[in-house]
């Protein structure tokens, strides 16, 4: 293990990760923003890792609560740690008080807390499906990058049940997924209504996609216009710096 304290830059959070292990990048950060939750929210965020994305949504919005759960003991250690570390501290305590992080598989989280529980549902799943041929070890990296015990579908289905009538859930993933990102939810009620695609450069083909689906709704999907990460000097842009509050 190779533990490491790092600065989120949100609201002087603090993030303990394991160099050893998966750390958050780019995409964490841009599901926190892209969630806009609101200060009545109540949030789980599903399959949580290390809490990245919990910690920067609690720090940009504020929302009532935020559970995070995810199937890695190590990961959510970790969560709990950098949540204790925070709390400790008196820049980054700031609404701390209403999140948890709990281990416990997707599948289960319906039993555990019950339907209709929650308002906004946030997930940055493994981006490579069952089955797929890339080879998963089984460790930590592995499982946060290959679907193990919770399918896609099966994360529409928990997320669909868990979310109240016209509850929210945001995902990001990768545009290769999008025939699945789109048929799945479907099945339990879930309804695409917002899509943004990312992409490194200017010019260049998304590598990530932003989706948000609205449990309940009627037939309207609304395209948002397109994310890049740097511009064309090969610097962040001035969008991403502005997501991160620079």
């Amino acid at each position: 293990m190779a533990e490491r304290t790092d600065d989120t830059g949100f609201g002087g959070l603090r993030l303990i990760q394991d160099s050893d292990d998966f750390c958050y990048g780019v995409d964490a950060v841009l599901l926190a923003d892209f969630s806009r939750a609101s200060a009545d929210d109540r949030v789980i965020d599903l399959g949580c890792g290390n809490g990245a994305v919990s910690f920067i949504c609690m720090a940009k919005y504020g929302p009532k609560s935020i559970v995070g759960i995810d199937i890695q003991e190590r990961s959510v250690e970790l969560a709990n740690k950098s949540l204790a570390l925070n709390m400790a501290s008196a820049a980054g305590a700031k609404g701390l008080d209403r999140m948890s992080f709990q281990l416990l598989d997707i599948v289960d989280a319906p039993g555990r807390f019950g339907k209709a529980s929650f308002s906004l549902a946030v997930c940055n799943p493994p981006y490579f499906e069952q089955g797929s041929n890339v080879q998963s070890s089984g460790d930590a990296l592995s499982l946060a990058r290959h679907e193990s015990t919770a399918s896609l579908k099966d994360i529409f289905e928990a997320a669909a049940a868990l979310l109240a009538p016209r509850g929210r859930l945001c995902m990001i993933h990768r545009p290769s997924r999008l025939g699945d990102l789109m048929e799945y939810p479907r099945t339990f009620g879930l309804e695409p209504k917002a899509l943004r695609m990312v992409c490194p450069r200017p010019g260049e083909a998304p590598n990530l996609v932003l989706l948000e689906y609205v449990r309940g709704a009627g037939k309207e999907l609304r395209i948002v216009p397109e994310l890049c990460v740097r511009d064309e000097s090969g610097a962040y842009s001035r969008e991403l710096n502005s997501i991160y509050g620079r």
